[in-house]
């Protein structure tokens, strides 16, 4: 406290909390984030810290989708290579990313967040069926809302879902966790000369092939003008500073005054109350 203010009788002002940028967003999560050093299967520990990170963001009043992939399990892709039916193999990837959600949701529920699973392919006795007009009542509620099996069809990435699943519950951004900065227009861990773009366009990840996500998924999210933000998920606290507009990673723009873009300008502006 001054000297002015002691003489005045006043107290000095507490600082301002800093508003988050987006109100809903989709987290995408691959399987392999779960497995952490492991390199396969589940590492509960990695999860508990991604919950933590993950309750940080909700704390702030904004509201979490999460798709979860299932490489730490299984990759359909992988299986056709050896000669398995491309079908089969994908959904039985589609049913690993179940059990990678319903450990992620046993994690979230015990710090403390309410959670639903949904799944693209019916089975009632552990998770509810997708229905986007019940995600997004859980999401109004305040309750996270894990979207697995990806999209139910075979041929269809777990990005592609994630981008298909924030078009439809109309989120203000995608979060792409991953184990590097951001998007490098080289393969940082083989080309030390690699450089991270701070911001970059759908338009260019597709000409430079840079494979952040597969074409499908991009060519969707692009077209939907949905933002990405491209993350390194292991430095603790980074998702939080994401949702708060803090610049780090790699900002993937949607079309400029696209609907997603208009209604986080309104958010920041504190126009919807």
């Amino acid at each position: 406290m001054s000297d002015a203010q002691a003489a005045a009788g006043t107290r000095p002002e507490a600082p301002q909390e800093r508003r988050p940028r987006y109100r809903r967003v989709v987290l995408k999560l691959s399987g392999e984030a779960l497995a952490g050093d492991l390199g396969y299967g589940i590492d509960p520990e990695v999860v508990d810290d991604i919950a933590t990170q993950v309750k940080e963001v909700v704390a702030l009043g904004v509201e979490v989708a999460i798709v979860v992939g299932a490489g730490n399990i299984w990759r359909g892709t992988a299986g056709a290579r050896k000669g398995m039916d491309r079908a089969t193999a994908d959904y039985m990837g589609m049913l690993a990313t179940v059990i990678n959600a319903l450990a992620l949701q046993d994690a979230l529920e015990k710090a403390g967040l309410d959670t639903r699973v949904q799944t693209a392919i019916e089975m009632r006795e552990v998770a509810e069926p997708y229905i986007r007009r019940r995600a997004m009542r859980h999401l109004e509620k305040g309750r996270v809302v894990i979207f697995a099996a990806g999209t139910g069809n075979p041929y269809f990435s777990t990005d592609t879902a994630a981008a298909l699943r924030a078009a439809e519950i109309e989120a203000d951004v995608m979060l792409k966790a991953t184990k590097e900065e951001g998007i490098y227009d080289a393969d940082p861990r083989t080309n030390p000369e690699a450089k991270k773009y701070d911001e970059i366009d759908y338009t260019e990840v597709l000409r430079h092939d840079l494979r952040v996500m597969d074409s499908t998924a991009t060519a969707l999210a692009k077209d939907n003008a949905i933002p990405m933000v491209v993350f390194k998920l292991s430095d603790f606290g980074n998702m939080k500073r994401v949702v708060l507009g803090e610049s780090i990673g790699t900002t993937v723009r949607g079309a400029p005054n696209g609907p997603r873009d208009s209604r986080r300008d309104q958010a920041e502006d504190g126009e919807d109350g």
